[in-house]
């Protein structure tokens, strides 16, 4: 079990910043490819970043490239996700999720452990 507590969320004007994270316990946090969705009311959740066991692999959903950057610190067991340039289509439910597979995945199924998400609301 790798509970998950996501926070940094809240509402920011179009252009603005937030940084997230998610905190996890357990000194297993550094064999985890950990990974951030997303969902909006009425949509299904969908992918938006990953990164890989040590943080040297990422990947990026094509509709947040270039605006938002997703790190790890395996020594404070924390993900993070730097979302810049926020748009109002950015506005949803966000949630980190953890993965026991090496390389990291943009597939919901992929994904072992969930946590209750934080609210990012943007403003145009």
């Amino acid at each position: 079990q790798v509970p998950l507590v996501e926070s940094g969320g809240g509402l920011v004007q179009a252009g603005g910043s937030l940084r997230l994270s998610c905190a996890a316990s357990g000194r297993t946090f550094s064999g985890y490819t950990m990974g951030w969705f997303r969902q909006a009311p009425g949509k299904e959740r969908e992918f938006v970043a990953a990164i890989s066991l040590s943080g040297g692999g990422t990947l990026y959903a094509d509709s947040v490239k270039g605006r938002f950057t997703v790190s790890r610190d395996n020594a404070k067991y924390t993900v993070y996700l730097q979302m810049n340039s926020l748009k109002p289509e950015d506005t949803a439910l966000y949630y980190c999720a953890a993965d026991r597979t090496p390389r990291p995945s943009s597939s919901r199924r992929s994904y072992d452990y969930w946590g209750q998400g934080t609210q990012v609301t943007v403003s145009s």
